[in-house]
């Protein structure tokens, strides 16, 4: 949407009080996410009445859920716009009558205009849209429809645009990233997909990672094609939602911990290094004190990297909603705290093993926290969700945002690390002017929304933002 309203002449602001109109893109994938998107439209309301905005647009999922309710319950939104009218946004920004487009499911190319709001230099790029499994806890299908994936050549396109730009990371994202191609008859599609965006020439090194992969989807040929490609991060998210075999079949998930740990071993044997993330779900309906033990003992066998625990959010258009056994809150709540604190000491003895290692680490730019430090990341560590490395020093050279340099770890933390940063060996990062390119941060009941989540690190910018023009 960014991009169109850029492309067609209008000017962004970070400050909702300098803006004439408002956007407020929203989720309603879970609680939290909704509780958020709602504070969001009526913090940004009150600004009709403070500040110079004409309009206020809400856009996104809330809208594909919530259509009638949001009018009806924030009469200050003048217009809406849902997850397949998002070409429609410079038309209702403008005040016209949005084009008769007969409704299809959206998906952008390569060719769509968009901005870059991330750091210049890493950047997003959604492979596919939508998704066909069955689980009963998501209401992802009922708001982004069936699995569809971009054409190959769209994805290398903007991939090798973005590198030609300055960017050193690319991440791909999509609600099912592992099954990209099958509906384009492609075999091995991911697999495909990235070995040819780690054949992209670039003078610098470079960083790909793809997020979110469903477990039954990961084949051999896709660790392969990790194990073979230096430019391809030995890194996997792989979102197990449980480890009881009972629990996991009520979520329609299937499989089982044994399995999965079979699964995780054969992950680490193809791909010596892989770090391995991993989310969980507490307090599914049906999810027993015993079941839990059996999630925790599993999580202490498996020995994640990262890994992130949602507490069960009961949405009223979820299958998962008409299940018996619901748990009570407080049982949630402790379970994800104990889950967590089990996490806590795995992470806090991996990092320890790093101490007095040299690693590669990306420079994000100086610390949001302090002038005393810089903070970068390691491969095995994606934007926004995992934990970081403080730079405390650095021999020579100062760091400069972009660019992959050697540290040594110094300290180490629950989830971070600490570091010098060793004399560059690559020459200073060159940026080209700000590309019209750019993807949202990945996404992720009854209104009102109901609490926020925890996670086991702070969470990413949540996921209402307001664009404001």
């Amino acid at each position: 949407m960014m991009g169109q309203l850029v492309a067609g002449g209008h000017q962004l602001t970070p400050h909702p009080a300098e803006a004439d109109v408002l956007v407020v893109n929203t989720c309603s994938f879970i609680g939290p996410a909704k509780k958020e998107s709602v504070e969001t439209i009526l913090e940004m309301a009150e600004f009709k009445k403070s500040g110079r905005a004409r309009k206020l647009i809400v856009a996104g999922c809330l809208v594909e859920r919530y259509r009638g309710a949001i009018r009806q319950e924030v009469p200050e939104v003048d217009a809406i716009i849902g997850t397949n009218d998002l070409a429609s946004i410079v038309a209702v920004c403008e005040g016209m009558e949005a084009p008769r487009i007969p409704p299809q499911p959206y998906l952008y190319h390569d060719l769509t205009p968009r901005v870059l709001s991330t750091p210049r230099h890493f950047a997003y790029i959604k492979i596919a849209e939508g998704c066909d499994h069955p689980c009963t806890f998501c209401v992802i299908p009922q708001y982004r429809g069936h699995f569809r994936s971009r054409q190959l050549e769209s994805v290398v396109s903007e991939a090798a645009r973005f590198f030609e730009r300055g960017v050193r990371e690319i991440n791909l994202i999509g609600q099912d990233t592992t099954s990209y191609g099958e509906d384009l008859g492609l075999t091995d599609g991911l697999a495909r997909l990235l070995e040819r965006l780690a054949q992209i020439d670039t003078p610098r090194e470079k960083w790909i990672r793809f997020l979110y992969a469903y477990p039954n989807r990961v084949t051999q040929k896709l660790l392969d094609t990790m194990a073979a490609h230096p430019a391809l991060v030995k890194y996997i998210d792989l979102p197990l939602q449980h480890a009881n075999a009972r629990v996991l079949k009520r979520m329609q998930r299937g499989a089982a911990g044994d399995l999965f740990l079979k699964l995780l071993e054969r992950i680490r044997r193809t791909i010596p290094g892989v770090a391995i993330r991993t989310s969980f779900i507490t307090g599914f309906p049906g999810e027993t004190a015993e079941d839990f033990e059996e999630l925790c003992r599993f999580v202490e066998a498996a020995r994640f990297d990262n890994l992130g625990v949602f507490a069960y959010s009961d949405e009223d258009t979820s299958a998962s909603y008409a299940l018996d056994g619901k748990v009570d809150g407080r049982a949630i709540h402790n379970r994800k705290r104990r889950l967590l604190a089990i996490q806590r000491k795995i992470a806090r003895a991996r990092n320890r093993m790093l101490v007095g290692a040299e690693v590669p680490v990306l420079v994000e730019g100086p610390s949001p926290e302090t002038d005393l430090l810089w903070t970068a990341r390691l491969s095995t560590q994606a934007p926004e969700i995992d934990g970081a490395v403080l730079i405390n020093d650095f021999e020579i050279v100062e760091p400069r945002p972009g660019e992959i340099r050697r540290l040594r770890v110094t300290e180490a933390h629950d989830y971070d690390l600490v570091g010098t940063l060793l004399p560059p060996t690559e020459p200073a990062p060159a940026f080209a002017p700000a590309p019209l390119v750019n993807i949202a941060p990945p996404a992720p009941g009854s209104w009102p929304p109901a609490p926020r989540a925890e996670r086991a690190r702070p969470p990413a910018p949540g996921p209402a933002s307001e664009a404001s023009l």
